[in-house]
C-alpha cells in the first residue's frame, strides 16, 4: 500500500514593496492585508501548509525605500511565511544591510551560492528544512548573475554565477543528505523562468528535486512547466496573485504522486482582510504621506507603461527627461526601471518617486555609430521576443529605428532624421547598473566603448534629475511616437 501525504505549497515572488490594494472594477485587488489574510485562512483550513517567497521582497515602494526595508522586513514579519530566498533587489541597499535586515526577520532567508572568498564561507543559510506530518521538506535558496550586478564591487565577495555552477552545488547539497529520509525538496530560486528550465534540465535525478518555484522575469502561467520531471512554477509579480500547488507525496519514493496547480486572484471575494497587518501599514503610510504627497507637476492626461519590451509613453517621457537635463545626444533607460503601470496627471512627489524608484548614478559615454547599432542590434535579438529576462531599454526622442524580425536588421537607424554614419560619435547616457554591467545590457565590452573617450558621471541621483525636471516642466506631453518600431 502507497503511504500518501497531502503536502500544500503556497508561494509568491517579486512583491517588490506592493503592499497596498488597489481598486479594480470597485473592487480591491492585491495588496499584502488580502494576501496576508488568504494565507493565515489557508493555513487554519490546510494544516500540512507552508508558504514561500522566493526573493525581490525590496524595492518598488516609498514604504520600502523610505526605511530602507526595514518596514517590509516588518511587514512580512505580519505575513511570516515559512523561508524566502534571496532576490537580485535584496542587495540594493548594500550587503552590510542585507545581513542587518536579515537579523530583523523573524522567517528563515536561505541561499546557498553567495560566499565571502577568503575562506570560501556562505554568507546565508543555504538550506532550510520544514518537518510536517512527519515528511521532511527541503527548501534550497540559488541565485545566480544577477545579485553579482548590484555588489559586483565589493571585492569579498563571490558567487556561483552560472548554470552549471549552481546545478553542482544543488547536486552537493543533495548527496549530503543522501542518507537522511527527505521526501520533497524545492528548489526556491530567483533566476528567471528561462533559466529555471535550463537550471531542471542540468539536475541528475537522484539528486531527488521534485520542484523549482522561481522569480526574476515575473512570469505568468496557466500551468507548471515540467522539465527532467521537475516541476516549475512562478506566480508573477506583486501581490495580485499567489501560486498554489496542492501535492500528493508518495512519502515511500520521496516523490510527486499527483498534484494541482492555480495561479489565484488576491482579491476581497477570494481573501479576508488582515487588520494587524493594515494598522502596520498604515502607521508606514502616514509618514510617507506626509512627507511625499505634495503635487509637483501635471500631465496632460494619464500616461502608461504597459510592457517593458516595447516603446512606451512613459518610458519616452523618462528618457527624453534624462536627455534634456544631462544634455547627452541620446539616452538609454532601463524599461524595468520604470515600477507602475501608469501615472495620473496629477504627478506628486511620491508617485513620481514610487513609479521610479531608484537612486543609482547617471553616466555619459561616448559610443560610435556602429557600436549604437551593435548595442541595439543585441537589445532587440529575438530572445527579447521570446524570452522574458532580456534586459529592455526606452530611448530619448532624436534616435528612431525600425527593426525587421525577418531579417534580423534595422530597415532604419535614424538620428535627428538622417541614418546614423559608423564612424559618427555620441555622447550616451546610462544608469549606472546598465553601464556596469554593459555587457550583458548591450552586449559590448566596456573597454571598447571608454576607447573612444573618457567617460563622465553626470549625475549622482537619478531621481534627483527626474524631480527637477518636472518640477520646472508643467504639463508634460509625450506619446508612443514610432522611436522603436518592430515589424
Amino acid at each position: 500500500m502507497l503511504n500518501l501525504k497531502p503536502l500544500t505549497i503556497l508561494h509568491s515572488n517579486d512583491l517588490h514593496g506592493d503592499f497596498l490594494a488597489k481598486e479594480i472594477d470597485k473592487d480591491l485587488a492585491g495588496g499584502v492585508s488580502l494576501l496576508s489574510g488568504y494565507v493565515q485562512q489557508q493555513r487554519k483550513e490546510s494544516p500540512n501548509l507552508i508558504y514561500c517567497i522566493a526573493g525581490d521582497m525590496l524595492q518598488g515602494s516609498l514604504i520600502d525605500s523610505e526605511f530602507k526595508g526595514i518596514s517590509t522586513i516588518q511587514i512580512m514579519n505580519v505575513l511570516s511565511p515559512d523561508v524566502v530566498a534571496i532576490g537580485n533587489h535584496e542587495t540594493d541597499y548594500g550587503l552590510t544591510h542585507l545581513l542587518f535586515l536579515e537579523r530583523c526577520a523573524r522567517f528563515p532567508i536561505v541561499n546557498a551560492n553567495i560566499f565571502i572568498k577568503n575562506p570560501l564561507t556562505r554568507l546565508f543559510t543555504p538550506h532550510k528544512f520544514i518537518k510536517i506530518d512527519g515528511m521532511r521538506i527541503m527548501f534550497i535558496g540559488l541565485i545566480t548573475a544577477d545579485v553579482m550586478s548590484s555588489i559586483k564591487s565589493d571585492n569579498l565577495i563571490s558567487s556561483l554565477i552560472n548554470i552549471n555552477d549552481a546545478a553542482a552545488e544543488v547536486g552537493r547539497i543533495c548527496n549530503a543528505y543522501r542518507n537522511t529520509d527527505v521526501d520533497f525538496t524545492v528548489l526556491l530560486t530567483h533566476i528567471g523562468f528561462e533559466e529555471d528550465k535550463a537550471l531542471a534540465a542540468l539536475l541528475d535525478p537522484r539528486w531527488g528535486v521534485d520542484v523549482i518555484i522561481g522569480g526574476h522575469s515575473h512570469t505568468v502561467l496557466e500551468q507548471p512547466a515540467l522539465v527532467n520531471n521537475i516541476l516549475i512554477a512562478q506566480a508573477g509579480v506583486g501581490t495580485k496573485h499567489i501560486g498554489r500547488f496542492d501535492v500528493i507525496v508518495n512519502t515511500d519514493t520521496n516523490s510527486v504522486h499527483s498534484f494541482t496547480w492555480q495561479l489565484l486572484p488576491i482579491n476581497e471575494k477570494n481573501c479576508p482582510r488582515d487588520e494587524a497587518m493594515e494598522l502596520l501599514l498604515n502607521s508606514f503610510k502616514e509618514t510617507t504621506d506626509q512627507k511625499y504627497g505634495s503635487p509637483l507637476s501635471r500631465l496632460r492626461r494619464k500616461y502608461t507603461h504597459p510592457d517593458r519590451y516595447r516603446e512606451t509613453e512613459l518610458g519616452n517621457l523618462f528618457s527624453d527627461a534624462f536627455a534634456t537635463m544631462t544634455s547627452v545626444d541620446v539616452f538609454l533607460y532601463g524599461s524595468g526601471s520604470i515600477r507602475t503601470e501608469y501615472m495620473q496627471p496629477l504627478v506628486t512627489l511620491g508617485e513620481l518617486l514610487q513609479t521610479v524608484p531608484f537612486k543609482g548614478k547617471l553616466h555619459q559615454l561616448v559610443f560610435t555609430g556602429a557600436q549604437l547599432k551593435q548595442a541595439w542590434r543585441y537589445i532587440l535579438r529575438e530572445e527579447a521576443f521570446t524570452s522574458d529576462h532580456t534586459e529592455f531599454f526606452q530611448v530619448s526622442n532624436r534616435l528612431r529605428m525600425t527593426w525587421s524580425r525577418e531579417k534580423q536588421d534595422f530597415d532604419r537607424f535614424e538620428f535627428d532624421g538622417k541614418p546614423v554614419v559608423d564612424e559618427r560619435t555620441f555622447l550616451v547616457g546610462l544608469q549606472s547598473f546598465h553601464r556596469d554591467n554593459i555587457d550583458t545590457s548591450l552586449g559590448i565590452p566596456l573597454a571598447e566603448v571608454l576607447a573612444n573617450g573618457p567617460e563622465a558621471i553626470i549625475a549622482t541621483n537619478e531621481q534627483e534629475v527626474l524631480i527637477e525636471f518636472f518640477s520646472e516642466n508643467n504639463f508634460n506631453r509625450t506619446a508612443v511616437d514610432g522611436r522603436i518600431t518592430v515589424k
